[in-house]
């Protein structure tokens, strides 16, 4: 595997970071390639761009914000689950409704403030409940059942499978459970580099919620998550971040970037991402700035992790 990144701790280097980028061309031709990116992976979070571009087909229609909230990895915080709550009330439903693990707030001080007020982990703070409060909300505009709706037999999930398919112009390798209990597809990062390119096509199915997306930032991670501190400093840009190190981009002009840190791996995505979009001729500095990678010890910041590429 390739050195993408490396963090360094008081002038030395502690910890090397492998991983696999591709870059395609607006007409998907390959542009770039680093490491071996046609091996077949989970892209987790990143393929919520799809899902949620299959519900927008299947009839959801959700104003922007609930939208970009469809295909978000929210932080939990108030204003994250009180948008959840608005596409479920939009149906008749409830948090009752959704299928997805209970957990805390990915906003670590959100979290800590729920922990000391005595509260515990709920469907509604989850990170994925946007996505699946659409999911729902589309059985529901759909008349399918709202019980089973995680089941890959499901209808809502077969019509996503198959948008995966056409999305990303290659079969699913196998379709596994992801942390939220959703269906987790698997294909290779050229896969996921077309779809997200093709989203900036007017004509492609995902092209509304990749508006959506770029347009409301804030609802697709948090205010603190690097994310959304990317896309409002490169407001042109779609950023889509996936756990265990995946995260994808895509330029307005359809230039579409997938990457995945060999041990998953958060903070060297960012760094690689940034590194690739500067070889694109990206200034990325305020992004950079917005979101740094800085290496702690005892509370103070002693090195930094860099891109290597």
């Amino acid at each position: 595997m390739t050195v993408v990144a490396v963090a360094t701790r008081s002038g030395m280097v502690e910890s090397e970071y492998h991983g696999h980028v591709v870059v395609v061309n607006p007409d998907a031709s390959v542009r770039l390639t680093i490491g071996e990116p046609g091996r077949i992976f989970y892209p987790r979070s990143t393929n919520k761009l799809m899902q949620a571009a299959t519900m927008a087909r299947l009839g959801l229609k959700l104003p922007a914000r609930l939208a970009a909230l469809s295909a978000s990895s929210h932080s939990g915080e108030g204003f994250h689950q009180a948008a959840v709550e608005e596409i479920l009330t939009s149906v008749g439903l409830s948090v009752d409704d959704l299928d997805n693990t209970p957990a805390l707030p990915y906003d670590e001080a959100v979290a800590r403030q729920v922990l000391r007020s005595g509260g515990s982990p709920t469907r509604l703070a989850q990170n994925c409940s946007g996505k699946h409060a659409a999911m729902v909300a589309t059985c529901v505009v759909n008349g399918w059942p709202v019980a089973g709706y995680l089941a890959n037999d499901h209808p809502l999930q077969k019509a996503i499978t198959a948008d995966i398919v056409s999305m990303t112009g290659e079969a699913v390798d196998r379709i596994g459970i992801d942390g939220c209990g959703a269906p987790a597809h698997a294909f290779s990062l050229f896969g996921l580099a077309r779809a997200y390119g093709r989203a900036r096509s007017s004509t492609d199915p995902a092209h509304g919620i990749a508006n959506a997306m770029i347009a409301h930032p804030e609802i697709v991670g948090g205010t603190r998550r690097d994310v959304t501190l990317m896309m409002q400093n490169l407001p042109t840009i779609l950023i889509k971040d996936g756990a265990d190190g995946v995260m994808a981009a895509a330029l307005a002009d359809g230039t579409g970037i997938a990457l995945k840190i060999g041990d998953g791996a958060a903070p060297p995505r960012v760094a690689v991402l940034l590194r690739v979009l500067t070889l694109l001729g990206i200034d990325v500095a305020a992004a950079a700035a917005a979101a740094p990678l800085p290496v702690f010890g005892h509370g103070q910041p002693v090195g930094h992790v860099r891109c290597v590429l």
